[in-house]
């Protein structure tokens, strides 16, 4: 893999900060070293000593003065090196990357942690884009992505989709405008990525299946370009067994994979991973030296806490029941779904995450409907044209989170949405 050939020339400029540097160098170094070096804090200046926080088991995760000094404390831009080590044998037991093994120079899987999988999505969007370069996603899409995207310049090219996921031919007869080998040649613009959430995409809960997975690989090889696998909705696949993932397909070092801990553990403490080649990792790492620093450390020492307590077999038992809980919850808003709204609507059953995609018949567009009436029922939802591209066409969907609401309120909207649908009608 040529990786140089994907970066934006500001981020083949980034050079490591010496500062952040020494943090590291600080981590290792002996207790008899005496630094002068860095300026951070006194932590004995700081006022929080101690904290006990107990979970969910009863058990309990103690901060001690030492261990509070040390979360209260700059750390490494990368991550703290327990919580690295733990997501990297999770990351090997899951998805047993080929690159696990493979020199640092060819792609070598690597990771580090981020404020939650949106900063690190972020910091790959403009790590790779440049103004006029053509990217491949398939509409509609989380709308936090696209305004990611917008303020970059790129031109994005929709794959079309249906209730398995981008559709591989279309990918292909997409991609057939240019040759193989026009990846060479920066003028032909060929596509440097695609984007796509795998699982349980927002807003329409649809997933990839594991054979268009392998097409899409494919591909990727045969047109060279890289894939952005957002997958934020892995652990909440709704239909018991998880599907091969792209990460465990890459035997050439070009996926870069987005996971968050917001949807299993935790949305406030803002701790993601982006796991990826190396050489485009170590890229990510230095636009983190420069930007947030590092995650906050009492956030990453919190759940490297929980993590190790636990164990493997804990935390996927733990996501297990974040699964089952969704599974009960997707259920139920299927149910008042056909109970009130069947002959006027129509929806596929999401496979995975915490949203139905929802298409009113005989409205082109659900925007009034959603976003003024509906709401003096005091029923609040998102409609469909914000998850696309030209966000000012028409579109006769919404979108449901069913992630808050209980199986009796989710009764009471949609029969609430129902009049409405019937008095526009």
């Amino acid at each position: 893999m040529n990786y140089s050939r994907f970066l934006t020339a500001a981020s083949a400029a980034r050079n490591p900060s010496p500062i952040r540097v020494l943090t590291a160098i600080l981590s290792k170094a002996p207790k008899s070293l005496i630094s002068l070096a860095p300026g951070a804090p006194n932590p004995n200046t700081f006022p929080f000593k101690t904290a006990s926080i107990t979970i969910e088991n009863g058990k309990t995760i103690q901060f001690g003065e030492e261990m509070m000094k040390r979360a209260l404390q700059y750390s490494q831009s990368a991550g703290i090196p327990e919580l690295l080590s733990w997501l990297t044998q999770l990351q090997i037991k899951l998805h047993n990357p080929p690159t696990i093994h493979y020199p640092a120079s060819q792609g070598q899987m690597d990771i580090c942690v981020t404020c939650g999988s949106q900063e690190g999505l972020s910091k790959v969007f403009e790590m790779l884009i440049n103004p006029g370069d053509n990217i491949l996603l398939n509409e509609p899409v989380y709308s936090g992505t696209l305004q990611a995207l917008h303020p970059l310049g790129c031109n994005i090219i929709n794959i079309p989709s249906d209730e398995n996921g981008i559709i591989p031919k279309s990918l292909k007869e997409i991609l057939s405008k240019w040759k193989p080998e026009d990846s060479q040649n920066p003028t032909k613009k060929t596509p440097k990525f695609l984007y796509t959430v795998p699982n349980g995409n927002n807003p329409t809960g649809v997933s990839l299946t594991s054979d268009r997975k392998k097409e899409i690989y494919e591909l990727a090889r045969k047109y060279d370009f890289l894939i952005i696998e957002d997958d934020p909705y892995y652990f909440l696949q709704l239909n018991k067994s998880r599907t091969p993932t792209f990460l465990s397909m890459d035997v050439d070092g070009r996926v870069i994979r987005a996971d968050s801990f917001s949807k299993v553990l935790s949305s406030g403490l803002r701790i993601g991973f982006i796991t990826g080649p190396k050489p485009l990792i170590e890229r990510v790492i230095l636009h983190v030296q420069v930007s947030t620093m590092h995650p906050s450390t009492f956030a990453q020492l919190l759940i490297s806490q929980l993590l190790h307590q636990w164990g493997e077999e804990g935390f996927l038992a733990h996501v297990d029941r974040v699964a089952d809980f969704y599974r009960k919850q997707r259920d139920a808003s299927v149910e008042a779904a056909e109970k009130w709204l069947s002959g006027l609507a129509e929806w596929h059953v999401p496979t995975a995450s915490m949203f139905l995609w929802i298409k009113i018949k005989g409205i082109s567009d659900t925007k009034k409907l959603i976003e003024e009436k509906a709401i003096k029922k005091q029923v609040l939802m998102i409609p469909g044209n914000v998850f696309y591209v030209d966000s000012s066409a028409p579109s006769p969907y919404f979108r449901v989170s069913f992630s808050l609401a209980s199986p009796e309120q989710m009764d009471v909207a949609f029969q609430r949405l129902a009049q409405l649908i019937k008095e526009s009608l």
